[in-house]
C-alpha cells in the first residue's frame, strides 16, 4: 500500500513540473557554453512570449530561485504545448553580469537572437471587409517609445510596424520589455527608403495619414477609410518633409493649446484607437 502511495505521488510531482530540473552552476554555465553571442530579453511578459514565439532560438533561460517559484506554472505550460526548456537556476550576481545595469528583470532572462524582418508584401496584404492598420515611424529612435508603440499597435489589431533600418532602434531586452510581449505578435517591416514604401502601400490600397501637431483637420472629423498607413515622426521633429510629402493627408490630435505635444507613444495609442473603431 506505501508502494503504491509513493507511486502516485512520485507521478504527481513528474506532472506539475514535466520539463527538466532547473540547473545551476558549473553544469549550466556548459550547456550554454557556446551561447553568450547573442539578444538577451529580460521581465516576465517579454520572456515569456518570447519563449512561445516559434521563431525565437533559445540560448540559454535563466531564472532566480525565487521567480522559478512564481513562473513554474507558465514555464510547464510552455514546455508541454510549444518547447523543451532547461530553465537555469541563477544568482542575482549572474544576472547582473549578463543585462545592464538599469534592467528590470523580474528574476527571468533570455538569450536569443533577433526575429528576422518581416516583409510588406507578406504582412500588410490588404483583407477586405476588415479594418487594415499599418503604422509607419519616421525616425523614431527611442526604444522606450518603440516598445510602448509596438504594443498599442498590436493591441488595436495593427498588421504591421514599418522603420527605416536607419535612425530606428535596434531589437533590444529594453524595447522588448516595454513592449511586453507584444514584439512577438506584430511583424516588424524595415526598409531603407520610407518614401518608397509609402508609395508601395499607396499601391497596395492603403491611405497614408501622416499625424502632425500643424496640421489643419482634426483625426475625428475625416474619414479615410479601412485601409489607413498611419505615419508618426520623432519629437519635437515631427514627420519629415519628405515623409509627409508622400502622405495623403496630415490630421492632428485635438489637445489642449497649454501642451504643445504628447508623448509619441501616447500620440499613437490614441490615433491606433481611432482609426481601428
Amino acid at each position: 500500500m506505501s508502494k503504491n502511495k509513493n507511486r502516485k505521488q512520485a507521478q504527481n510531482k513528474r506532472t506539475k513540473n514535466p520539463y527538466s530540473s532547473p540547473t545551476s552552476g558549473s553544469a549550466a554555465r556548459e550547456q550554454s557554453k557556446p551561447s553568450q553571442q547573442g539578444l538577451w530579453l529580460h521581465g516576465k511578459h517579454a520572456v515569456m512570449a518570447a519563449l512561445e514565439n516559434p521563431m525565437r532560438k533559445i540560448k540559454r533561460l535563466m531564472v532566480t530561485k525565487r521567480s522559478h517559484d512564481q513562473y513554474q506554472e507558465g514555464l510547464t505550460k510552455i514546455h508541454l504545448q510549444h518547447r523543451a526548456l532547461h530553465p537555469e537556476i541563477a544568482t542575482i550576481e549572474v544576472f547582473d553580469k549578463n543585462l545592464p545595469t538599469d534592467a528590470v528583470h523580474q528574476g527571468i532572462a533570455l538569450l536569443t537572437e533577433p526575429l528576422p524582418d518581416a516583409h510588406m508584401d507578406e504582412c500588410c496584404t490588404i483583407i477586405k471587409g476588415e479594418k487594415n492598420l499599418v503604422l509607419i515611424l519616421d525616425q523614431v529612435t527611442d526604444p522606450h517609445n518603440v516598445g510602448a508603440i509596438i504594443r498599442s499597435a498590436a493591441a488595436f489589431g495593427a498588421k504591421a510596424i514599418i522603420t527605416t533600418d536607419r535612425h530606428s532602434p535596434p531589437e533590444s531586452g529594453v524595447l522588448a520589455k516595454s513592449a511586453s510581449g507584444a514584439l512577438e505578435a506584430l511583424p516588424w517591416v524595415r526598409v531603407t527608403n520610407l518614401s518608397r514604401a509609402l508609395d508601395q502601400l499607396a499601391t497596395m490600397g492603403y491611405w497614408r495619414v501622416g499625424l502632425d501637431g500643424h496640421a489643419k483637420q482634426i483625426i475625428e472629423e475625416v474619414d479615410f477609410g479601412d485601409n489607413i498607413a498611419l505615419v508618426l515622426g520623432a519629437e519635437g521633429k515631427g514627420i519629415r518633409k519628405g515623409t509627409a510629402d508622400h502622405c495623403d493627408g496630415l490630421v492632428k490630435l485635438p489637445i489642449s493649446r497649454a501642451i504643445e505635444s504628447l508623448n509619441v507613444s501616447n500620440a499613437a495609442a490614441i490615433a491606433l484607437y481611432v482609426f481601428s473603431a
